[in-house]
């Protein structure tokens, strides 16, 4: 997703007289609106944390937006999705050299791929009426074998949300078969939510199913989540990875804006920014707000897929006609001891650490914005007693 506080040429909220207020909101990116106090103790524990130089250029492009971040124990490989629609340079992902360790953090970037269109050719800009993506979720398939990687579509550009399968050059595989529910509608109450859809995927550790999460909800099945108002529900939807069909999907329910904005009416928004496996079942998933005046918020919430009914026959979601994921608070990243809160979107498992527990690391899309960073932050993961 795009945040509100976008650099020009991408979602632009306020304009004239009213962006001497946006700019003094971004300035309070660091100062996280309340939310609800944290039920028992945080499972994360910061390592280390490090940021990249805004508009890094390398190789030709310019390092940014980085939407998705996974790690490969087997191989040691590192990638990050730039979700850059081509905008700046065509579609691509990165590699990188990270050091996790306790007490410190390194990232280097390594590599850039470009992602290719069926033809060969790079995916164009959203100007020549080509197949526009949007790249927001990646995750690495075992053995080398590439990577399967989300687009949010456009609306504008009438280019659907997709899942697809690439090489680790870049180059084309395939589609996964993605249910109709999801194409943007033509008439407004119905389909998905422009810049609103598959924001995160996750595989399960056998890496036969692929989950793709919505980043809200459906328009049929409820509103975005406002102050006091939680959203309608997310669909979270299971794709056999062989087939590339989906085969379940969830409900997850995303918190309310945790608080009203300085200034009535100002831009405010929450919704699920990427989701991760911890077991077959379970998943975890990365609830990120954004209230004007106050800055970024960010939840860590776990889920077990197993306990909610499938959603995937149900073309609208109606209270009591299905059972939704239960969650439980993982942690509260207001209270992990960043140096700043900013616009999180990519989560995996990266080493495990000298004491045997998982580390986790995370990144920020920084929306080519100056005004934002590129975040890497990483955390020993504490698994409940």
């Amino acid at each position: 997703m795009v945040f509100p506080h976008a650099s020009p040429g991408r979602r632009v909220f306020l304009r004239g007289a009213a962006s001497a207020l946006a700019l003094a909101a971004v300035g309070c990116a660091t100062r996280a609106p309340s939310t609800p106090s944290a039920a028992g103790a945080s499972q994360l524990r910061l390592l280390g944390e490090t940021t990249l130089p805004h508009g890094l250029a390398f190789e030709g492009t310019t390092v940014g937006g980085l939407s998705a971040i996974d790690h490969d124990p087997a191989t040691g490989t590192w990638v990050a999705l730039s979700d850059d629609r081509s905008e700046l340079q065509p579609a691509r992902f990165y590699t990188l050299r990270v050091d996790v360790r306790d007490g410190g953090l390194a990232v280097e970037v390594a590599d850039v791929v470009t992602l290719r269109q069926a033809d060969g050719k790079p995916f164009p800009r959203r100007d020549t009426r080509g197949e526009v993506v949007d790249p927001e979720g990646m995750r690495l398939l075992p053995g080398a074998r590439g990577v399967l990687w989300t687009s949010e579509g456009d609306f504008r550009a009438d280019q659907p949300p997709t899942v697809r399968e690439s090489r680790l050059d870049g180059t084309y595989v395939r589609n996964f078969a993605v249910p109709p529910m999801f194409r943007f509608a033509q008439r407004p109450g119905s389909g998905s939510r422009n810049n609103l859809t598959f924001e995160g995927v996750a595989l399960t550790p056998d890496a036969r199913t692929a989950w793709v999460s919505m980043e809200n909800a459906l328009q049929q099945d409820g509103p975005e989540p406002g102050v006091g108002r939680p959203g309608g529900p997310c669909r979270f939807t299971a794709y056999d990875v062989a087939s590339g069909r989906a085969v379940r999907q969830v409900a997850y329910l995303p918190d309310a804006v945790p608080r009203a904005p300085t200034i009535p009416g100002a831009p405010v928004d929450n919704g699920v920014a990427e989701i991760l496996m911890v077991d077959a079942q379970r998943m975890l998933v990365l609830e990120r707000a954004f209230v004007f005046g106050f800055g970024t918020s960010l939840r860590l919430y776990e889920i077990d897929t197993s306990a909610a009914s499938d959603t995937l026959a149900q073309e609208r979601l109606r209270e009591g006609d299905y059972r939704p994921a239960a969650k439980r608070l993982v942690a509260d990243f207001a209270t992990l001891g960043l140096s700043r809160l900013d616009n999180t979107e990519g989560m995996c498992w990266g080493p495990r650490l000298r004491n045997g527990h998982r580390s986790l690391v995370v990144v920020s899309d920084d929306n080519f914005s100056s005004r934002q960073v590129t975040q890497f932050a990483a955390f020993d993961y504490l698994e409940p007693t």
